[in-house]
């Protein structure tokens, strides 16, 4: 089908093949029960595959999008083998996710007209943010470009440690201040900076407190002005990042981010642990907030540019 092209290199094709084998025997291993001892896709094959995408996480309303698809295909073509399921599956998914027009970008990039372009991530704790956060630094610093983070979760001392072990790592430098600081303060700081070295990207780190929600929102807030004293129009993105291994918990944590603070692209993380990688799917299709990053892996180039086409051709691809 024209919608796989094989976009990524052999290796990157590779890492997210295996980043994603957990969830892929598990969904296999289901799916085979399901069909178990039928040769056509009829109700009763429907319905099991109905339970089957939920259980691996792929969202009722989500779920319900497909089966519709493929009802339809059933109908239109009269007999379809359930040896032709995978196949179908791969390609009505795609079909549904082609129809958002995000997750088509195969690089790690930033728009030239904004420069420095500031990355606000949020999330809660746990999540894998600050890993995130320095390994994008890491992809961006590969493409050429000058990045600044800044340690504003200043709640935790472990998060400001954390920024610094990974900005030493990747070698780029990082403005901080002790714990208990304002938040604000530094972020402010760490545009001014940004400025003055004439960086390209900054990430800049906020607290990861969920439980009251006015709080968050008020302190986001507060860090967002405070950046528009030195960048106008910062941030230019708020990125959300989110731990696949919770499947619908990755959900939830969506629906609250986005009433407490305006989210504009979403990473989702520890997709190689877990069996839950179906919650890309659903997050995909389900929110008008373009998935740009998944993490399949541990290693420093394990965090992937998320591309629609590649990640379900690796999902059914059993070969």
């Amino acid at each position: 089908m024209s919608l796989f092209k094989n976009i990524f290199s052999k290796d990157k094709k590779e890492t997210l093949d295996k980043g994603l084998e957990k969830s892929k025997s598990s969904f296999f291993g289901k799916l085979g029960k399901a069909v178990a001892g039928k040769s056509k896709v009829d109700d009763e094959v429907l319905d099991n595959l109905e339970e089957v995408l939920v259980t691996s996480d792929v969202g009722v309303n989500t779920t319900l999008k497909i089966i519709d698809r493929i009802e339809e295909r059933v109908s239109r073509d009269k007999y379809m083998g359930t040896d032709e399921l995978n196949t179908i599956l791969r390609e009505e998914i795609a079909g549904l996710l082609s129809e958002t027009h995000v997750g088509e970008e195969t690089e790690f990039t930033v728009p030239k007209d904004k420069k420095p372009y500031v990355i606000m991530v949020v999330g809660v704790n746990g999540v894998g943010k600050t890993t995130t956060i320095g390994k994008l630094a890491s992809q961006f610093k590969k493409k050429g470009l000058k990045v600044v983070l800044g340690a504003a979760d200043t709640f935790r001392a472990a998060a400001i440690d954390q920024l610094q072990v990974w900005a030493d790592r990747v070698d780029v430098p990082i403005v901080k201040q002790k714990m208990g600081s304002d938040p604000a303060s530094v972020a402010f700081d760490t545009l001014n900076s940004a400025v003055a070295e004439n960086a390209d990207v900054v990430l800049v780190d906020t607290a990861g407190r969920l439980h009251n929600k006015v709080n968050l929102m008020n302190e986001l807030s507060k860090v967002k002005r405070v950046m528009q004293k030195v960048v106008p129009d910062a941030p230019h993105e708020v990125l959300l990042v989110l731990d696949g291994s919770t499947g619908q918990n990755a959900f939830e944590q969506a629906k609250q981010f986005t009433k407490a603070t305006e989210v504009t692209s979403l990473a989702v993380t520890k997709l190689d642990g877990t069996a839950k990688g179906g919650v890309v799917i659903g997050i995909s299709d389900q929110f008008q907030i373009p998935v740009k990053y998944i993490g399949v892996g541990e290693g420093i180039d394990d965090l992937q540019v998320f591309n629609k086409y590649e990640f379900v051709d690796s999902f059914f691809n059993l070969n």
